[in-house]
C-alpha cells in the first residue's frame, strides 16, 4: 500500500525542493496527496509545483501557505526560479488562505496514514499545530528538514534555514506530539552534494527536466545541489539510509543572536528521532531508481 504523503515546500529558494518533488511524484509507494507552499511568493511557488504535477500528468491540490513568519521579519520573500515559468504549462488559480485548513482536513480524513513532510520554514506545520493540537497526534509521521544537532560537519552552521525563517513556529512543531518525530538536518544532508554538470547528465527523466531548466537559476550562484530536502523525502521510504537516534529536541526564540538554534540532547526516551548518519551512496541509489 503506498504511503500518503503531504509536502510543505518553500519551492523556488533553494532547487532541492523541486527535486524533492520531483522523487515523490515518481516514488510509485507515494501517494501524494497535496502540497502546501510556505514563505513569500506564494503563488509562484504554487505555480513551480503545478508545472512538475503537470509533466507527471497527475492533478492534486495545491495550496499557497502562509507568507510571512509568526513574528520575525521575512527572510525569503521571492520565488527565484519563476522566470523559468513561462517554459513549463502549469496552473495559475490556486485556493487561497485554505492550507491550514487543508493540511487539518487531509490529516483528520486519514487518520494514522498521513506523513507530514516539511521542507521548507515550519510556519504552516507551527500554525496548524498552535490552532489544532490535537492533529499531530493523528499523523503516521512527522518528518522534517530542519535543525543542526552536531558539529561533525564542517558545511554544517550552528542554524539551519528553515529553522531560522520561523524559529517560533519552528519552536511549535518540536512540541508537536507527533509520533515518529524525525528531523534530517545538515548533519547529514550537506553529506550528499552533486556537481551541476553532473546533475544536467544524469536528470534526464521527463520529471526531471524542468528541475534542471529551474536549476540553471540555481546554477548562476552556485555549482552543485545539496540533495538536503530530497533525503528527507528518501528516508519515507528506506528507513535504512540515515541512522537515526532518539533524544530531545529545544528550539532558541529567546537570544535575538540565535534566534532558531536546535538544542539537540540524547535521550532514549526522549519524543524526537534525529538523524546522525547517512549512507550517501545509498540515497543517490534509492533517488535515482524511482526514475529508472
Amino acid at each position: 500500500m503506498a504511503t500518503k504523503v503531504i509536502l510543505d515546500t518553500d519551492i523556488g529558494s533553494d532547487i532541492d525542493d523541486a527535486v524533492a518533488l520531483a522523487y515523490l511524484l515518481a516514488q510509485p509507494e507515494c501517494d501524494l496527496l497535496g502540497v502546501t507552499t510556505v514563505s513569500g511568493s506564494g503563488l509562484e511557488r504554487a505555480k513551480m509545483a503545478s508545472a512538475l504535477c503537470k509533466v507527471a500528468g497527475v492533478d492534486i491540490p495545491i495550496h499557497p501557505g502562509v507568507e510571512k513568519p509568526i513574528l520575525i521579519e521575512q527572510k525569503q520573500a521571492e520565488c527565484h526560479q519563476a522566470p523559468r515559468l513561462p517554459n513549463w504549462p502549469h496552473d495559475t488559480d490556486f485556493p487561497r488562505g485554505q492550507a491550514i485548513e487543508f493540511l487539518r482536513g487531509t490529516i483528520e480524513g486519514n487518520p494514522g496514514e498521513v506523513v507530514l513532510l516539511t521542507i521548507g520554514p515550519l510556519t504552516n506545520a507551527g500554525l496548524l499545530f498552535a490552532t489544532h493540537p490535537e492533529v499531530a497526534s493523528k499523523l503516521k509521521a512527522l518528518v522534517m528538514m530542519c535543525g543542526v544537532f552536531t558539529n561533525r560537519l564542517a558545511g554544517a552552521g550552528p542554524r539551519e534555514w528553515n529553522a531560522i525563517c520561523d524559529p517560533h513556529a519552528t519552536a511549535i512543531a518540536y512540541r508537536a506530539p507527533a509520533t515518529p518525530h524525525r528531523s534530517i538536518g545538515l548533519d547529514v544532508t550537506c553529506q550528499v552534494v552533486m556537481p551541476a554538470d553532473e546533475v544536467r547528465e544524469r536528470f534526464t527523466h521527463e520529471l526531471l527536466k524542468p528541475v534542471v531548466d529551474f536549476a540553471e537559476v540555481w546554477f548562476e550562484r552556485r555549482q552543485n545541489i545539496t540533495f538536503h530536502d530530497p533525503l528527507a523525502a528518501v528516508t519515507i521510504f528506506d528507513e535504512e539510509v540515515c541512522g537515526f537516534t532518539r533524544g530531545r529536541v529545544d528550539v532558541e526564540v529567546t537570544s535575538e543572536r540565535v534566534l532558531g538554534m536546535t538544542h539537540w540532547q540524547a535521550d532514549e526516551n526522549g519524543p524526537h528521532e534525529v538523524a546522525l548518519e547517512v549512507n550517501a551512496e545509498r540515497f543517490f541509489e534509492d533517488y535515482f531508481s524511482v526514475f529508472d
